[in-house]
């Protein structure tokens, strides 16, 4: 009698599980393959994205070995630097954000350096407003946008970008003072000039370039310069255009 029972015990399970099956079989096929189109495609997307990633790199790299031949007179926009700027103004269009940004900022120099002085500082002012950018290169285009107004531009607008600059804990506030000074002395403020003078001298943090412009500033304007700092200066990098 228990085999009998055991028997039927089996054949019953087993009509549950092909009833299973039948209602539910679709399901557990379905996501299976739900599971490996998923996979599939983020491994697509993986490599997609990276090859994407490749051809930007590639085409940045190759604008900037186009500008890096000799150097060319300033405001002339030689066949070279044309396409250049075609190829940075293309990838500040379409390329990801980090190499938009980088782009933008070659490109406005570009501008700037082949007598576009009105679209460069529209660029720069552009970027530095732009809160998707870097906040390290968007301080940056400020420090650009300045230090191409500092001599000519309006004093009013000139202080008012590099206030956020001094302000904060930009890694560009020594220049940012040094752009202070030059506007300082070009607006007859010649005491304060002076001051911010004195304190990129004695500042240890700042670039040794801007404490040895300082020092030369201080000398020119008949004032012996501070000594020479002590502390360890910390790394600082001058923007180029």
């Amino acid at each position: 009698m228990a085999d009998i029972f055991d028997e039927v015990n089996e054949d019953l399970r087993a009509e549950r599980a092909r009833q299973f099956a039948l209602r539910y079989g679709w399901l557990v096929a379905l996501a299976a393959f739900l599971i490996v189109a998923g996979v599939g495609a983020w491994q697509g997307w993986r490599w997609y994205a990276a090859r994407q990633a490749n051809e930007v790199a590639s085409a940045y790299l190759g604008a900037m070995r186009a500008v890096s031949g000799p150097a060319v007179a300033e405001g002339q926009a030689t066949p070279s630097r044309v396409a250049a700027m075609a190829e940075f103004d293309r990838l500040a269009s379409t390329g990801p954000e980090g190499y938009r940004s980088l782009a933008r900022l070659r490109s406005a120099a570009l501008h700037a350096s082949t007598g576009d002085l009105p679209g460069a500082l529209a660029m720069w002012d552009k970027l530095s407003a732009d809160t998707a950018a870097d906040p390290l290169l968007r301080d940056l285009a400020g420090l650009m946008w300045v230090q191409h107004q500092v001599d000519a531009g309006d004093p009013a607008a000139v202080e008012g970008r590099l206030q956020p600059l001094i302000a904060g804990n930009s890694p560009w506030r020594p220049l940012a003072l040094e752009n202070q000074a030059w506007l300082a002395l070009r607006t007859g403020h010649n005491d304060q000039a002076r001051d911010i003078l004195r304190q990129l001298a004695a500042d240890a943090s700042a670039p040794d370039g801007v404490r040895g412009r300082a020092n030369g500033l201080l000398a020119r304007l008949g004032e012996a310069t501070p000594p020479a700092a002590t502390t360890p200066a910390a790394a600082t990098t001058e923007p180029r255009g």
